[in-house]
């Protein structure tokens, strides 16, 4: 004979509803900011000059549950042409949290030697145009099941290229979350 607890019953009706309700929420795509270049280095390659920056970028979880992503590279481009790329190290970042990361780059002047106008105009206005795209692949854990997410971030940042202070920025984010 199996003994009845209305009070089983309730915490099992809760924890069963809480997990439904978790497991049906909507995820949010992360917001990312860029909130600081700063040059670590300058490699002489005649007559350019190739610069090592590490960029400081926000990063938040709007999600209630904790991720995990593995390593990638995001591209970095001035005109349309690739200037560099950044390195994004595997990680993971707690639910609801936000974080800095400290991603490393290379920026190849010999991409800005091909724009000499626009690069001489962008230095007159103290003003200068950089896009950059990165996907992200990883892992937020619900419990014991792992939903594998990417998501791709596209970014438009202007900065003054004399003080490389972040003038303006407009980041974009689009979330994939596969359930099988």
């Amino acid at each position: 004979m199996v003994n009845w607890s209305w009070t089983s019953a309730l915490i099992g009706a809760a924890t069963a509803t809480a997990t439904a309700a978790l497991m049906s929420a909507k995820p949010k795509d992360p917001t990312f900011h860029l909130v600081s270049i700063n040059i670590t280095s300058f490699k002489l390659s005649l007559p350019l000059v190739d610069a090592e920056v590490v960029l400081t970028v926000h990063v938040t979880n709007p999600n209630a549950v904790p991720i995990h992503y593995s390593s990638t590279e995001m591209s970095i481009f001035y005109a349309g042409s690739l200037l560099g790329t950044a390195k994004v190290s595997a990680g993971s970042q707690p639910p609801k949290s936000c974080q800095l990361l400290h991603l490393p780059a290379r920026l190849n002047s010999m991409e800005l030697a091909h724009h000499p106008v626009q690069v001489l105009a962008d230095l007159k206005r103290r003003e200068m145009v950089l896009d950059a795209t990165v996907d992200i692949e990883g892992v937020a854990r619900v419990a014991w099941w792992g939903h594998r997410f990417k998501v791709h971030v596209d970014s438009h940042v202007t900065v003054d290229p004399v003080y490389l202070d972040v003038v303006d920025q407009e980041n974009k984010s689009d979330l994939d979350l596969f359930v099988a």
